[in-house]
């Protein structure tokens, strides 16, 4: 069927539409999709999910479009696709109930053929319902947060994620692959159907987007005229009246050019269907122009997994660097736009990640789409709870009566992506210990997967049994989440062992102590740090690149992200503190983390893109030969460092403590030589050897007095310098730096720019410890207005900062730089011309910057 975007110009409003004397009430405001009705909302202390949502709080939202539906559309048939939808959403057409969608995160598609009316304008109102508190442990966001296409086609047609393709073996110069094509017959006759398969290199073309302002992701334009094709082939097969049948179509690709995360070549495969006529008794043809069509992305290339060889791709073995992340964007909301998810892996790359788990739910078709651009191994999610609740709220309500709706629904959309090799069923399911049926449940679903996509592995994220047990068994268990109590013995390895049947990989949330001894049990076993305390990874990588059936890791967080607030913290006390006791679990949310705590703090990145120092000490153990020097405030020194089992050191690249002069102070780096020395205003302060040891290998520690000037860190290997890091006192604030990502952007609804806001001194230093009030404005050429809606060419879309405690409206243009930078969010309307960014700092003068929509 063909999609068109139609993502502009929605009427949003608060509340509940049940009629038109509803809309009449409320007249609502003008948004673009994809939105989020939640980020523009305030925070408030009393949000029933506390520090679960970063304490905001859902309601009931509804979004209505007049869509007009042509009257040659009338012989065909009309839906809606939805790549989700925040949640227990229904839908009407005009007045109409035509249907309801209950998990968030799961693509659906919704048939509109019987309700709307051809030929006229038809009233589309979606409510979405967000106030089933609590529904979630992270903020969720609420709305069409990804967006919505019309879909229309002839009564034969593609169905929705109905083109699969796959690689079945790469030999001999040629990759063998087949296409299976699901189509269905919506006439009154059983019919004879044509099914065409043409295969085709993707070739970039630098021209002007005009083609793209029907697609709901924006990406690189396809030179249709340069493709090179590489295969095509055709299937005859019936499709009887009302039936939906699956044409098997092989494939012989010379050649390939096959897809990894350090090659990322994609094919094209486009699908054509065609009805020939009509079958009774024998074959009677039928002259039409009738043809649908299908595309998608596709990426040659084969995946094994076994305990002797670990995991490989196209032969070669690879270890997994990954890290997990929540869906949403920062400052965005849950917004999902395909630029700020790019951006997104692109960072992640640069530190040295090649993977990333979609924690803990579908994502996006935009990012998906990025990783497959890109370069990005996706370890590809479904659920976060099955039948049992995590939450009061959330999807375990519904999950009996949807589970297998849902998950075929995110499978057939994903199961193309070459990005994507492995499936994940869950994360820390209560029923992994077998109550609730959780053993035989846990198989269903990995063969569910299998029967829709047999090309891949099946994984569970499986974690320490704080939870999941009957009331016996729990007695004499550490209730602590995801401890490393309580795994002495072998407990862990018998009760789950029922709830991995059907797994290629098992997932192991935070149990490196178990590897080495569960190979002794389960020889051939795969297994996966599905989720690994960011603050290990030091001592924890040597252990996985030394086990081949161990393949890989992936971080609790990559991205920093709302909700979950403060999960990631460090404090430090005196020796004789009774708290010492505790092991940092003190540290711990809710009650450690009260409003307005926002963020989780514990990612390699803040919720802007800026590299945290957990980043800097991962990219060093991943083999960066650059140097990574920090200092810790000293008011820390001396004391005892407790931090939760996801927090980090406390170190910041700052070397500005007036007031503290001749104390003591501590300075870390980070480094991947063998020698660091630190000089202390042109003066040596020690020349050491880099920590090989827990709990910090890669690091080195140096002990001086404050004296304001500046440091400089050296790493030596064999006694040669191979990088230096500096910090500087800066002095005081001077003016206000504009650091645009891009100054032109496209005028489809979907680009976005990226502006780093810094406050500098008179040398250009950045100044670590600057609190300065800012206030953003966007003016645009064609109007008078502010660019806050969406009209016009451009609007401020987020703007704030990486603070984690923060009572912020990233939506409000206000916001207080922390450490010294902010950073400010435009996106694109649908209309070309010129928008300017205008920021106003507190006792500085206002800077601005110019964009081109185009």
């Amino acid at each position: 069927m063909k999609n068109i975007c139609i993502d502009e110009n929605w009427i949003f409003r608060r509340g509940f539409v049940d009629s038109l004397g509803a809309l009449k009430e409320d007249p609502g405001t003008l948004v673009n999709l994809p939105h989020d009705g939640m980020i523009g909302t305030d925070v408030s202390p009393d949000a029933p999910a506390k520090s679960d949502s970063g304490y905001f709080v859902g309601g009931l939202t509804n979004y209505t479009k007049y869509i007009m539906i042509p009257k040659e559309w009338e012989n065909e048939c009309v839906g809606l696709k939805f790549d989700g939808a925040m949640m227990n959403v229904t839908f009407d057409v005009n007045g109409c109930k035509v249907g309801s969608q209950h998990y968030g995160y799961a693509p659906f598609y919704v048939d509109l053929t019987d309700y709307v009316t051809f030929g006229e304008e038809n009233r589309v109102t979606i409510n979405c319902n967000t106030s089933m508190h609590v529904n979630s442990r992270w903020y969720t966001g609420s709305g069409l947060y990804r967006g919505v296409e019309l879909c229309h086609g002839p009564r034969v047609h593609i169905v929705n994620d109905g083109v699969f393709v796959y690689t079945k073996e790469v030999a001999e110069g040629y990759a063998f692959a087949e296409a299976e094509v699901t189509v269905k017959n919506e006439t009154l006759q059983n019919r004879l159907v044509e099914v065409e398969i043409t295969v085709s290199r993707e070739v970039s073309s630098k021209k002007t987007d005009e083609a793209s302002k029907g697609k709901c992701i924006t990406s690189e334009i396809i030179d249709e005229e340069a493709a090179e094709v590489v295969s095509r082939a055709k299937r005859v097969i019936q499709i009887n009246s009302g039936k939906s049948e699956t044409a098997k179509i092989t494939l012989n690709i010379k050649n390939p050019a096959l897809w990894d995360a350090e090659n990322p070549n994609l094919y094209k495969v486009k699908a054509q269907v065609k009805s020939l006529g009509v079958y009774r008794t024998h074959f009677i043809p039928e002259k039409t122009d009738d043809i649908d069509e299908a595309e998608t992305l596709f990426g040659i290339r084969t995946i094994t997994t076994d305990s002797v060889r670990g995991l490989r791709i196209n032969g070669q073995t690879v270890k997994l660097k990954g890290g997990c992340l929540h869906h949403d964007n920062g400052l965005l909301g849950s917004v999902s736009l395909y630029e700020t998810e790019a951006r997104k892996i692109k960072k992640l790359k640069e530190v040295g990640f090649n993977a990333i788990r979609t924690a803990h739910n579908p994502p996006s078709a935009a990012l998906i789409e990025a990783c497959d651009r890109l370069g990005m191994y996706v370890f590809d999610e479904a659920f976060d709870a099955w039948g049992m609740a995590k939450r009061g709220g959330d999807y375990s309500q519904f999950f009996e009566n949807d589970w297998k709706k849902d998950l075929t629904a995110f499978v057939k959309r994903d199961r193309n992506h070459p990005s994507v090799i492995l499936w994940s069923t869950g994360n820390e399911i209560p029923e992994r210990g077998g109550i609730d049926n959780g053993y035989t449940l846990a198989t269903e679903l990995a063969n569910t997967i299998r029967s829709l996509d047999g090309t891949r592995p099946v994984s569970n994220g499986i974690c320490s049994l704080w939870s999941g047990l009957d009331d016996e068994l729990m007695k004499n268990q550490s209730q602590k989440q995801n401890s490393s109590e309580g795994l002495i013995d072998t407990s862990w390895e018998t009760i789950t062992e029922p709830f991995t049947n059907g797994l290629d990989v098992v997932g192991y949330n935070y149990m490196e102590e178990l590897y080495e001894r569960d190979h002794e049990m389960f020889p051939e076993r795969v297994i996966l740090g599905s989720e690994n305390f960011p603050k290990e990874i030091g001592f924890r990588w040597p252990l996985v690149e030394k086990l081949p059936y161990v393949i890989g890791e992936f971080t609790w967080t990559a991205w920093d992200y709302i909700g979950e607030a403060g999960i990631g913290k460090a404090d430090y006390i005196d020796e004789n503190d009774p708290r010492i006791k505790t092991g940092g679990w003190y540290l711990m949310p809710p009650t450690a983390s009260p409003y307005p705590w926002r963020l989780a703090n514990d990612a390699d990145f803040d919720i802007t893109g800026h590299m945290l120092p957990q980043g800097a000490y991962r990219s060093i153990v991943w083999g960066s030969d650059k140097i990574h020097l920090f200092s810790m405030h000293p008011d820390t020194f001396g004391k005892i460092e407790m931090m939760t089992m996801w927090g980090f050191t406390a170190v910041t690249e700052s070397w500005n403590y007036k007031g503290h002069e001749g104390k003591p102070i501590r300075l870390v780096v980070f480094s991947n030589a063998d020698e660091v020395e630190v000089f202390v205003n042109g003066e040596s302060i020690g020349r050491k050897p880099v920590s090989t040891k827990r709990p910090m290998p890669n690091s080195a520690y140096f002990d001086t007095v404050y004296a304001s000037g500046k440091v400089e860190a050296i790493s030596y290997v064999d006694g040669k310098e191979v990088s230096r890091d500096i910090l500087r006192t800066t002095g005081t604030p001077a003016k206000v730096r504009l650091i645009p990502e891009k100054k032109q952007m496209k005028a489809n609804g979907h680009d976005v720019a990226y502006v780093g806001i810094e406050i500098v001194d008179s040398e250009g230093n950045v100044i670590p410890d600057a609190e300065i009030t800012l206030k953003a404005e966007v003016k645009l050429d064609s109007t008078d207005g502010q660019g806050k809606d969406a009209s016009g060419c451009a609007c401020l879309a987020g703007f704030g900062s990486g603070n984690p405690i923060t009572e912020d409206n990233y939506t409000d243009g206000e916001t207080v730089t922390f450490r010294g930078r902010a950073t400010a969010i435009l996106r694109a309307g649908y209309e070309q011309g010129k928008a300017q960014l205008k920021i106003f700092a507190e006792g500085l003068e206002a800077v601005q910057e110019d964009f081109d929509l185009v």
